[in-house]
């Protein structure tokens, strides 16, 4: 094999850890998400919580980027953003979402599609104070998705801000906040060998529906 060439044709893994019924999976698909969460936890894999967030802009245009689940709601998941970022703009104007997990280490992939909307302020004010200063700190100093001149204008701000706001409680910015993404549609996937993987789905007409259709797509 010529390694100074790609061979991205040539890898291949076979999935052949576990299975997934459709029976397994219940009448509900987040109580099902947040087991498979506790046991992703609990399997010391890393970024755990980690996902793919995909939003799209007023023409359609696709944007995906990673970020991190921070909560598992009844009806629905929640994650935070500077509500100017790229992401925040595009759900202001299309508030239509898709989110991946993917796990390689437990062979397993969720992918979630639904509504965005943001979270009480409240709620927002709560998670902003739990994380660390410096964190707050950052939040506050980064205009996200805006164009800088270069790195030393976020130092320079960060250190503004920690002056300003040394021993004093930092209030959470209007810009930033939570989103809940409640789901309309909620795929689990665990690999199986030869690429015949289970593909469990479960839909709902609209937000307001309390039940779901449940079926099994071919791999």
């Amino acid at each position: 094999m010529d390694n100074s060439k790609l061979h991205l044709d040539q890898i291949r893994t076979d999935y052949q850890l576990a299975s997934l019924s459709i029976e397994e999976v219940g009448d509900a698909p987040l109580p099902f998400l947040e087991k498979w969460l506790l046991e992703v936890e609990h399997s010391q894999i890393s970024e755990v919580n980690a996902m793919t967030v995909c939003t799209a802009d007023k023409e359609g245009k696709p944007h995906a980027r990673m970020a991190l689940l921070k909560g598992l709601e009844p009806d629905g998941l929640v994650f935070f953003t500077n509500y100017n970022s790229r992401k925040g703009i595009d759900l202001s104007e299309n508030n239509q979402i898709s989110l991946l997990f993917f796990w390689k280490e437990l062979e397993r992939q969720v992918r979630v599609e639904g509504i965005a909307e943001k979270i009480e302020a409240a709620a927002s004010d709560e998670y902003f104070h739990s994380r660390p200063r410096s964190s707050q700190i950052g939040a506050m100093a980064s205009p996200q998705s805006e164009v800088i001149a270069d790195r030393k204008v976020i130092e320079d701000r960060v250190k503004q801000l920690e002056a300003k706001y040394e021993n004093q409680i930092i209030p959470r910015p209007d810009n930033w906040g939570g989103y809940i993404v409640k789901p309309i549609r909620i795929e689990f996937w665990q690999g199986r060998a030869s690429r015949l993987h289970d593909r469990i789905v479960f839909e709902r007409d609209h937000l307001a529906a309390t039940t779901w259709r449940k079926f099994r797509l071919a791999p």
